[in-house]
């Protein structure tokens, strides 16, 4: 607490110095030297905007008072028979403008985010109106001076408005460059986030499909020991207990490691996206992907329709593996086209390239497990998910995936196609 309360001060000093010394740099609007305008007001302005966690009216007291006495040095400096309580007694109104200007702007301290620019300029121009006519009413009080002119009026209308004006288009500047940062920051973890979700998808899905698998293993061990304890084999049978509950074990880890999986997954991902963020996604994606190959390769993208789901994640790891894919087969430099369309019943999502192809005499095998027609300059076959894993996730989705067509040396497309009343999620059109 005593830290916050050295930093606070620490703060409104350094706001008041500022100030203060922006405060010399003066102007006189009106005949005479009887007011001054200077850049304190501006950069007092400009620092109240971005220290709202300060309190105001402390911050404008202080201001006032070191201004006050910053300004009545000057008889130090001016070879004039002016004292020091006569510089104080001249400059005494111009301290009271910033506690006039805080107490009022104390007012809009919460609620600055919410006003439009030419609204807070318009308030605060107000604001500033007030308090130069608190600082006048003061000369006139103190010093005996008459300003109230209607030219010197209007011309501090005029001024209060530019200046006002001046400092709020600058202050709006930077919280847009500094949104712009923050987006872009969000924008980098929204892509982190997607991309452990559709590793996260792709992991739950294949556990949950051999959690069958183990079950079925589990009861046929069972079952042979049954048969064999029957057969008076009990040697063998109690070989094949043992296979049983070693399998049972591994069942029981399994359902551990997909409860907790299924938990991280169901709290990172909460919220649906729509088709063309979703293509959004995958293309940078896939440009990085490009790139670390050093292919030059242009992506295109077509949308015929488009709305959110709650299912991108498997639509992601759908369409990015196939575009992934159809970047690793790609030489060189090529293009990659993304279509999405929709028919009465389903949504069609096609991916076509301009890779190697594929041979006919491979079509009848291309989604079979462990399949691929690419390879590294080593012979090394290409790492992904496999045209398997993506039929299998389709299939999920009660749709179908298939070669459109394909010419070895030209390209492929690949056919995906989905029932629309799956994957759209209701009242959420875009």
């Amino acid at each position: 607490m005593r830290r916050f309360v050295k930093n606070e001060t620490a703060q409104i000093l350094v706001i008041a110095l500022t100030t203060a010394i922006g405060a010399e740099i003066k102007v006189y609007p009106f005949h005479g030297d009887y007011f001054r305008m200077g850049l304190g007001a501006s950069t007092f302005l400009f620092f109240l905007l971005f220290v709202r966690h300060l309190p105001y009216l402390k911050v404008g007291i202080t201001t006032g008072i070191l201004s006050v006495f910053f300004q009545g040095t000057e008889w130090l400096t001016q070879s004039t028979s002016l004292s020091f309580t006569a510089s104080l007694q001249n400059n005494v109104a111009a301290g009271v403008y910033y506690v006039v200007f805080a107490l009022c702007m104390g007012r809009l301290q919460t609620k600055i985010d919410e006003y439009t620019p030419l609204r807070l300029g318009a308030l605060v121009s107000g604001i500033d109106l007030i308090s130069n006519g608190t600082e006048l009413f003061l000369r006139w009080l103190l010093l005996s001076v008459n300003v109230m002119d209607w030219d010197d009026w209007l011309l501090l209308l005029i001024i209060t408005l530019v200046r006002s004006y001046f400092v709020i288009g600058l202050y709006s500047s930077i919280m847009i460059g500094q949104m712009r940062i923050v987006h872009a920051e969000k924008e980098k973890r929204m892509e982190q986030m997607l991309h452990v979700g559709t590793g996260l998808y792709g992991e739950t899905f294949y556990l949950k499909k051999s959690m069958g698998t183990i079950e079925a293993i589990t009861e046929q061990s069972y079952t042979l020991y049954s048969k064999l304890k029957e057969d008076n084999l009990g040697r063998y049978g109690q070989e094949a207990l043992s296979i049983a509950q070693q399998i049972h074990e591994v069942k029981k880890d399994s359902q551990r490691i997909l409860a907790g999986l299924t938990k991280l997954y169901d709290s990172e991902i909460v919220v649906d996206m729509s088709l063309a963020e979703m293509l959004d996604f995958v293309v940078k994606a896939n440009q990085k992907y490009s790139r670390m190959f050093q292919k030059k390769i242009k992506f295109t993208t077509e949308l015929d329709t488009d709305y959110r789901t709650a299912e991108f994640i498997p639509l992601l790891t759908i369409v990015n593996n196939l575009v992934s894919n159809a970047v690793e087969a790609i030489q060189g430099q090529g293009s990659i086209r993304i279509r999405v369309d929709e028919d009465i019943t389903d949504t069609v999502l096609v991916v076509s390239d301009t890779g190697c192809g594929i041979r006919d005499s491979h079509r009848s095998v291309i989604f079979q497990p462990g399949f691929t027609t690419k390879y590294n300059e080593s012979g090394v076959a290409a790492a992904g998910i496999g045209l398997s894993h993506v039929r299998d996730i389709v299939h999920s989705l009660g749709g179908e995936i298939a070669v459109g067509s394909s010419e070895e040396g030209t390209g492929t497309t690949f056919i995906v196609r989905l029932p629309t009343s799956k994957i759209r999620s209701v009242f959420t059109a875009v």
